[in-house]
């Protein structure tokens, strides 16, 4: 069986597929600057998703869908930067980096969708991309994207860039329904995709295509039965403002935070009383 490349050099997405056949779980965690980078590729993660969701964890906004390509770049160089000095600290192997397409950047036209891919490998350390959906024009856009060497990882189920269609509801949830993600699943895998991404749907059916499909399947709010889990790191550190049903938080990080700097506020406006003056010595 083969084993997957050692960590003491950067991951290339074929690794990922290296360990589901090799029956290894696989964890990829979000970041969206240096200092998160640093942090997920110390913690060990085995892929790092420069995700969209950076749009309301990092930029504020209520969806995924104003953050633009150069905006993706911007972060995605800086995550590169945190996870160099984290090798560098820990003499470890730089995990794969994964950069989302933005909302427009793939939609529109194959062409559209190489140009926008290739800026992210050209233009930052990402090795490949991720984008949502499997209509036939996205279908055929992975397609595109794949034959001129760009690694595609695909996602299906809760698609955040489907936000005023889909909502941020459980998907797939029916019979009619969950029958057409298997069809898209399917043919996201014939397109070449290296992995698949399985947002918040019923965790026997994603259960039911981690066996079936050969790419790896990473779940989020899809049960504990696939390949690989993916999180939003924000949301495990308890940072967001409101966290997602399927990702509870590891520890309340946000209270934390604002508890110590409160401490820290305190003291600077406490008044301080100066020190007595010593007695002189006879």
């Amino acid at each position: 069986m083969p084993q997957p490349r050692s960590r003491s050099v950067p991951q290339r997405p074929a690794d990922l597929q290296l360990r589901k056949q090799a029956g290894l779980p696989i964890t990829v965690l979000t970041a969206w600057d240096a200092l998160s980078g640093a942090v997920v590729a110390e913690a060990g993660a085995d892929a790092v998703l420069v995700g969209d969701s950076l749009a309301m964890v990092v930029l504020g906004h209520a969806t995924t869908l104003p953050v633009t390509l150069d905006e993706m770049l911007q972060h995605t160089r800086a995550v590169a930067r945190g996870l160099e000095a984290a090798r560098s600290a820990t003499a470890g192997g730089r995990p794969l980096i994964i950069c989302d397409l933005p909302f427009l950047s793939y939609q529109c036209s194959p062409d559209e969708a190489v140009a926008a891919a290739g800026r992210v490998l050209k233009e930052t350390a990402a090795a490949a991309v991720k984008l949502e959906g499997a209509e036939p024009e996205t279908v055929a856009v992975i397609d595109r994207l794949v034959r001129a060497g760009i690694p595609v990882m695909g996602h299906l189920g809760l698609t955040p860039q489907s936000v005023h269609r889909l909502g941020y509801r459980r998907q797939a949830g029916d019979p009619v329904s969950q029958n057409r993600l298997r069809r898209q699943a399917l043919a996201l895998e014939a397109a070449g995709c290296f992995a698949l991404v399985l947002e918040h749907i019923p965790g026997e059916l994603a259960t039911e295509l981690s066996g079936r499909l050969a790419i790896p399947v990473i779940g989020i709010g899809a049960g504990d039965a696939c390949d690989g889990q993916v999180r939003v790191t924000a949301d495990l550190l308890g940072l967001t403002l409101h966290q997602p049903p399927f990702s509870p938080p590891l520890l309340d990080g946000r209270g934390l935070a604002v508890e110590a700097l409160r401490g820290w506020i305190r003291a600077q406006r406490t008044p301080t009383t100066p020190a007595a003056p010593s007695a002189p010595h006879c």
